[in-house]
């Protein structure tokens, strides 16, 4: 697949999206919506690829809408936000949040607005020491989209996710960490590498299993302590069936790395 927005690499079982509009910070206009998607749903579909690695060019991952690709100025027509909220931003924190494939995100710059937000979206964020993530909607008379109102509350708590969301304050990665809001924060030059080997290493793994403990995870946050445990019972049943399950009992039992197939 040819793309002019974003750079898509396939190694390893890994497929590396990298957002490329540098000298923009990478910020999404409607063109990178319908190609990151488009990536994203190649990346699903293809059997070889089973993680995504995703991360920005230059010195900036994300820096959230392009404002000018929906430019707006006192006395203009009002745009309707809401519209392209639904078409296009809550599609895609939807994409990366519930497909079964693992995805690693490496922040390698500033992450700001609906940008620090995809990232949050991704199941394993790792940062430079460099990288800010900034909830810059307070400056622009916004609030916190791309599912901002729902995970910073639930990684940071309300407190926290209050004083980000309301003063637009920047975030370092360090803090972050300590935060708990991302995994691990590493340095400037050892993020691509880290990350990498991570995508790997889960593209290596029982990939069915990781996509139920995906949903198991992240659908807790919605259950009662009981319909949690009855899922729970449900998804071991299903993966006791699994031929991954069966490969790792016997790796185990003879003292040798499993081989993983997702099945």
């Amino acid at each position: 697949m040819s793309f002019e927005t974003i750079i898509v690499e396939k190694e390893n079982g890994v497929a590396r999206i990298t957002l490329n509009r540098p000298d923009r910070l990478n910020s999404f206009t409607e063109a990178m919506h319908i190609e990151l998607a488009a990536a994203l749903d190649d990346a699903d579909s293809d059997a070889d690829i089973r993680a995504v690695l995703l991360t920005g060019a230059g010195r900036g991952f994300c820096a959230g809408q392009d404002l000018a690709d929906r430019a707006v100025s006192p006395g203009d027509d009002r745009v309707d936000l809401g519209q392209t909220v639904e078409k296009f931003w809550s599609p895609l924190i939807s994409r990366l949040a519930t497909r079964d494939k693992p995805v690693v995100c490496a922040v390698n710059g500033v992450a700001a607005g609906a940008g620090a937000n995809v990232a949050l979206a991704c199941d394993i964020v790792l940062a430079a020491q460099s990288a800010k993530f900034i909830q810059s909607f307070a400056n622009i008379g916004l609030i916190p989209d791309s599912g901002g109102t729902w995970v910073l509350p639930r990684l940071v708590g309300q407190a926290r996710a209050l004083g980000l969301a309301l003063t637009a304050d920047s975030l370092s990665a360090a803090k972050a960490e300590e935060w708990g809001m991302i995994w691990k924060c590493v340095e400037d030059d050892a993020l691509l590498t880290e990350a990498k080997a991570l995508a790997e290493r889960l593209a290596g793994g029982p990939t069915r299993g990781l996509a139920a403990t995906k949903r198991a995870i992240r659908g807790s946050l919605l259950n009662d302590l009981q319909t949690e445990l009855d899922y729970e019972r449900d998804l071991m049943r299903e993966l006791g069936q699994s031929e991954d399950y069966q490969e790792g009992v016997a790796a185990f039992m003879e003292k040798r790395a499993p081989q993983f197939k997702g099945k």
